[in-house]
């Protein structure tokens, strides 16, 4: 709200009562002051709404869409402050939400070994080659969408500026998801079969591309689309201002999305319900979203990482340079303070943390997660300390049974002295020591107060603890006269902190639980809190 207007309308309500108090007005006049003052108040208040939605307007032209885009009638760039007075007349004769207003298309693209336009090309005027001819057959596609304006990863973004850079990855999957329409050249792809060998499925930058707009279109390898519909991602759109022009259509049938919907699933691993609607993103379901990206590739191995911020709804600080392992563990590390247990739900070789072995080492430890029930059981306590990731989890013991060789690896049996139904049998490329300690850790657990409540199908890890050798206490044993009245005590039998099992993963545990009660609450004893 306008503070200027809203410090107005006080100043305004108080000189109305200061006139009113006049003993020399007479009761007409009196009555003519007022009406007057509360007409020019009520006409003050009546401007505040419009003015917040101003302010809502230039927040949303300065922060969320790109932060310059081509005009198209000239092929020359236009900043966030020249998008704002363009679209501010047309904004306050409708109101509602901005990106309604302001609207813009945004490409879609693999990009060419060499010949891409650059910012410094298009600043100049002097962009040429097959990369800037692409450009050109993007606006022009966009045009047919009656977009004014345009935005390329290619030319739009100023590298040589490192804030620039860091903004405009950070912001990448919002500026997507913002967009009127997103138009995809398929450079492979003559038509819709042919998408299951094209490069543009399996590159990282594309998942997000293909994910956050709510609108998009694919066309093939000569520009023509693929489908007759104006929106691939969902024929029943119906924002009028989105028809495809007579010319557009002249060379093709009608064809709803699903097809070509059905092909990007089984070229993507994507499921067709997450194509067809409106991407939420949030650090939640890692473990099935981690393995949409587990087979794309990259050219600069932070990429990884920083192409999923966005589909995970977090930020990380870019930092090139630093290594495609540590910028992956960076982006797990912020995904678990949101507490989603599937982040843990990865299988295979740890990532080189330098102080826990609970970080998978990409997403392609996500491959072979298991299909494990983590809804409803709320949030996990998740912390990077310096001894390992601080995780409360709901511990019962666990016997080996058996540990039979098996190929190049162990076939193990575990079974739960708490609860004698309970088997579990693993496979691992590690013998269990005898001597060692071993535990099921829970991790989608309830708590309600401090009291855990354990599912019926319960999701855990396999842990272990070595006996502590190198922390023998001397047994003291002083003279009855050097102390008075103490009482001595042996120590009990030491063991280090629980550790993961090697890559072993989460496992599932069904506990004969009462099928009518969908938790069962436990003593907090079972209630500890490891570093793994």
């Amino acid at each position: 709200m306008n503070e200027g207007l809203v410090l107005g309308s006080h100043h305004l309500n108080s000189i109305f009562k200061q006139f009113c108090c006049q003993p020399e007005l007479v009761e007409f006049e009196r009555k003519v002051i007022s009406t007057l003052l509360h007409r020019v108040l009520l006409a003050a208040v009546m401007i505040l709404p419009e003015e917040c939605y101003i302010d809502d307007f230039d927040r949303y032209v300065m922060n969320d869409i790109p932060i310059r885009l081509i005009r198209l009638t000239d092929m020359t760039f236009v900043e966030r402050n020249e998008v704002r007075e363009h679209f501010r007349t047309s904004y306050i004769r409708r109101l509602g939400q901005p990106s309604n207003t302001v609207r813009y298309a945004i490409l879609s693209h693999r990009w060419l070994n060499q010949g891409e336009p650059t910012y410094e090309e298009i600043k100049a005027g002097t962009a040429a080659g097959p990369g800037y001819e692409k450009l050109k057959e993007f606006c022009a596609r966009a045009g047919e969408y009656d977009m004014e304006f345009a935005w390329s990863d290619t030319c739009c973004i100023n590298k040589s500026s490192s804030t620039e850079l860091d903004e405009s990855i950070r912001s990448m999957f919002r500026w997507y998801g913002n967009s009127a329409i997103c138009i995809v050249h398929l450079a492979q792809s003559e038509t819709i079969e042919d998408i299951m060998e094209d490069e543009w499925t399996e590159r990282s930058w594309t998942l997000q591309e293909l994910l956050a707009p709510a609108r998009i279109k694919f066309f093939n390898k000569y520009w023509v689309p693929m489908t007759g519909d104006r929106n691939d991602k969902n024929d029943k759109d119906d924002i009028n201002e989105f028809l495809v022009s007579g010319p557009l259509l002249s060379c093709l049938r009608r064809r709803g999305p699903a097809k070509i919907l059905e092909t990007l699933e089984r070229a993507t691993g994507i499921p067709y319900d997450d194509l067809r609607r409106k991407f939420c993103p949030s650090p939640s379901e890692v473990d099935k979203r981690m393995t949409w990206a587990a087979k794309r590739k990259t050219t600069r191995v932070e990429d990884v990482a920083y192409s999923l911020m966005g589909m995970f709804d977090v930020s990380l600080q870019i930092a090139y340079g630093e290594g495609g392992d540590r910028a992956f563990c960076r982006l797990i590390e912020v995904i678990m303070q949101a507490g989603d247990p599937s982040v843990l739900n990865w299988k295979g070789e740890a990532a080189r943390h330098h102080t826990s072995h609970a970080i998978p080492l990409s997403p392609q430890s996500f491959i072979a997660y298991q299909n494990l029930e983590f809804e409803g059981s709320g949030r996990l306590e998740m912390t990077m300390t310096s001894l390992g990731l601080r995780v409360p989890l709901v511990i019962f013991p666990l016997s080996v049974r058996s540990n039979m060789s098996a190929g190049h690896g162990y076939s193990i049996t575990l079974d739960c002295p708490l609860c004698p139904s309970i088997k579990i049998d693993i496979d691992t490329n590690y013998r269990l020591d005898s001597v060692d300690q071993y535990a099921l850790g829970i991790v989608n657990y309830s708590l309600i107060g401090h009291v855990p409540g354990i599912r019926s199908k319960s999701a855990g890890f396999i842990l272990h603890r070595e006996p502590d050798i190198f922390h023998c206490v001397p047994i003291c044993k002083p003279r009855c006269t050097a102390f008075v009245g103490l009482k001595f005590s042996l120590p009990e039998e030491r063991f280090t902190e629980w550790k993961l099992v090697k890559e072993v993963g989460l496992v599932q545990v069904d506990f004969p639980i009462i099928p009518d009660e969908p938790v069962c609450y436990i003593d907090r004893q079972y209630l500890q809190t490891v570093y793994l």
